[in-house]
């Protein structure tokens, strides 16, 4: 059984938001909801699909704004990872310091994710990966029978998550590349937060990030 993902690339990072659909039952979740909430609820529309949880990779404001509005259209479960909850709270203040423009609080997540869950919706089954360094609290999600990763901020063609924000560590973002992505076959795909889709196997062979990393540090 597979499922079929939509990508939206909005707001003013341009950030990748997913939703997967089961095409048989009409299940549909929906990955980093990055804004514009009536867009995103207009595709859940117009495929005839019922969103059943909203999950995010991190809290980052470009990748949570439109969570309010759709938490209130929708009434679906929220989940992110524990470590980032101090992030999401300061939503208001990180849309101030990058935006100018203030937002109102956003809801709290109705439960976490942890490293090895593994979330269930009709035909759609991913796996969680603890993956920190770009955000303290940021996750992967896999589905290995469709062999997507949807990586959030952690790797993307040519080049990897930015560290130089609150939470983050470079350090912290290599080891969980190493350990928690590029462990997976080369032909699995790498649905980022940002820019075009990649391979794991073409960034493991062209990444410069990657490559400079495995020549400091040899095995």
């Amino acid at each position: 059984m597979t499922f079929t993902v939509r990508m939206l690339t909005m707001g003013i990072a341009s950030t990748n938001c997913y939703i997967l659909g089961d095409e048989q039952t009409g299940d549909a979740v929906l990955i980093d909801p990055s804004d514009d909430a009536p867009r995103l609820l207009a595709l859940l529309k117009q495929e005839h699909w019922q969103l059943r949880t909203i999950l995010a990779t991190h809290a980052h404001f470009d990748h949570v704004l439109a969570l309010r509005d759709l938490k209130a259209a929708t009434n679906v479960p929220f989940r992110m990872h524990a470590d980032d909850e101090p992030l999401l709270q300061a939503l208001p203040v990180q849309m101030q310091r990058f935006t100018g423009h203030t937002v109102p609080a956003p809801p709290m997540p109705d439960s976490h994710l942890n490293e090895g869950d593994v979330i269930e919706i009709g035909s759609i089954r991913l796996e969680v990966r603890f993956t920190p360094g770009h955000a303290s609290g940021h996750v992967i999600f896999i589905s290995h029978g469709q062999k997507i990763i949807f990586g959030g901020d952690c790797l993307f063609m040519d080049s990897i998550g930015r560290t130089d924000l609150p939470g983050g560590d470079y350090d912290t973002l290599m080891h969980s590349i190493f350990t928690k992505l590029m462990t997976l076959p080369d032909d699995y795909v790498v649905a980022s937060g940002h820019g075009p889709n990649t391979t794991i196997g073409r960034e493991r062979a062209m990444n410069p990030f990657l490559l400079d990393w495995e020549h400091e540090h040899p095995h």
